[in-house]
């Protein structure tokens, strides 16, 4: 692994958003300025495809990254400040497995994410 992939994965490794390549180039140009864009996109890309980095789409137009774990977790996302939540609930996840046992299959994988506002920004308005 080169020094420049080292950093953008330290980078990565530390981060407890989901930051997209922009962010995530100009958290490593602070550690290596001769980092570029296009190492980050590369090395992203690579790190996708050996099941390092999870991507996500929370609706806003950029793919966002996240460590890949072993851990499940689910996201809420915040709709007017892009802020994502993790979390994980017993409930929901014996839910979705009856749901799958009930039209015949066993449950393997899946990913949930909810889009919300805060409740005190809806002026009122109830879910």
């Amino acid at each position: 692994m080169t020094g420049q992939r080292r950093v953008i994965a330290r980078v990565l490794s530390e981060a407890t958003d989901h930051p997209d390549v922009e962010e995530v180039y100009r958290r490593a140009s602070k550690h290596d300025p001769r980092i570029s864009i296009a190492t980050v996109y590369r090395t992203v890309r690579l790190f996708e495809e050996a099941n390092i980095l999870e991507r996500h789409d929370f609706g806003d137009g950029r793919s966002r990254y996240e460590e890949a774990t072993e851990e499940h977790h689910d996201h809420l996302i915040d709709i007017q400040s892009g802020r994502v939540i993790e979390f994980r609930s017993e409930d929901i996840e014996a839910l979705q497995r009856a749901i799958a046992e009930q039209h015949g299959f066993r449950l393997v994988g899946h990913r949930l994410e909810l889009y919300g506002v805060p409740l005190d920004s809806t002026k009122g308005d109830k879910p």
